[in-house]
């Protein structure tokens, strides 16, 4: 198979993906009356005021999350070169745009350091991914402590069987954070295997941040957790405001974990998401279709309109930018 003919193979199966999702959807929920009318029921006693006051809040959080995060990139480039935090928001929005495109997002690497000096864009992807490391730390722990009380209270497994769990969850959270710590380990690591090591120049970034200066990071990481899940409670509160506050927190904590974990194609994966958050939230509540109008919302916020932002910064970049 040649690679154009890859190439088109590869975007067939994707929007061969998101059909069968949405015909799942449709299928599951809006051929079904009742499911519509206990929506329109929910919709119906919300007042204009309500929604434009919490998607107002929904955008302005989306704003202050990939703000956090641009300071987030800015200390990270530190290390390579001093950038302004201006050019870390055009760089973080411009590398969202890239990332919407790209199966696992791995193109926002790509976009996000062709803001820095030419010779310092490999070197950007691994200080790029010390940040990926920071953020998959916070969301592995909040998700795993809250999947443990999901499972305690919903799926009523043997009780032996959820210690063992609760142990191998706790000790894989314990060498996450330590090694997370002690992240020059894994340039040690890398510099055992035998082919990789001759790029010690460009991945030896990651062993120059000490403990002080990985905990500014994992803290703005856990600042950005935060804002995007209290998002999810926005919008599920104003849809659903008879679900106890708790509970409807820990669901969202399990969906984030979850949702982090599944391969995706952030333009595509609407689908998986919804049918994901639809599952887990079963346990809650019956108002399906709420939950999926909730999580829409917050992808189209979240990921597609700060793409199309970051649209405008794409004819910003220098591709053969020879400075130092």
């Amino acid at each position: 198979m040649t690679a154009a003919a890859k190439k088109i193979f590869s975007y067939l199966l994707k929007a061969g993906i998101l059909v069968l999702a949405f015909l799942f959807i449709y299928n599951k929920f809006l051929t079904k009356n009742d499911s519509l009318k206990q929506f329109e029921a929910l919709t119906a006693v919300i007042s204009r005021n309500q929604v434009i006051f919490t998607l107002s809040a929904v955008v302005l959080l989306m704003i202050l999350n990939w703000f956090l995060e641009s300071l987030k990139w800015q200390y990270l480039a530190k290390k390579l070169t001093n950038i302004s935090v201006w050019v870390a928001i055009e760089a973080v929005f411009c590398g969202l745009t890239w990332a919407v495109f790209t199966p696992n997002r791995i193109g926002e690497y790509g976009g996000r350091v062709m803001f820095l000096p030419n010779r310092k864009r490999v070197h950007g992807v691994f200080a790029m991914a010390v940040g990926a490391f920071a953020q998959n730390v916070i969301t592995n722990t909040v998700g795993i402590l809250a999947s443990l009380w999901f499972i305690y209270y919903f799926l009523n497994l043997n009780f032996w069987l959820y210690l063992g769990i609760t142990a191998l969850s706790l000790a894989f959270l314990g060498l996450l954070l330590v090694f997370y710590l002690n992240i020059k380990w894994l340039v040690a690591l890398l510099d055992r295997i035998r082919f990789l090591k001759k790029y010690h120049r460009f991945f030896e970034i990651m062993g120059r941040y000490n403990r002080d200066e990985l905990l500014v990071v994992i803290g703005y990481s856990l600042a950005r957790f935060f804002v995007f899940s209290f998002q999810y409670y926005l919008v599920i509160d104003l849809l659903l405001p008879d679900i106890a506050f708790f509970s409807m927190m820990m669901t969202v904590f399990v969906f984030i974990f979850i949702q982090s974990a599944l391969p995706s194609l952030d333009l595509l994966d609407i689908g998986v998401r919804s049918v994901t958050a639809m599952h887990l939230f079963l346990y809650v509540t019956n108002q399906q279709i709420a939950i999926i109008a909730a999580v829409s919302s917050i992808w189209l916020v979240n990921l597609i309109i700060p793409a199309i932002i970051g649209s405008v910064f794409v004819f910003k970049l220098k591709f053969f930018d020879r400075t130092a």
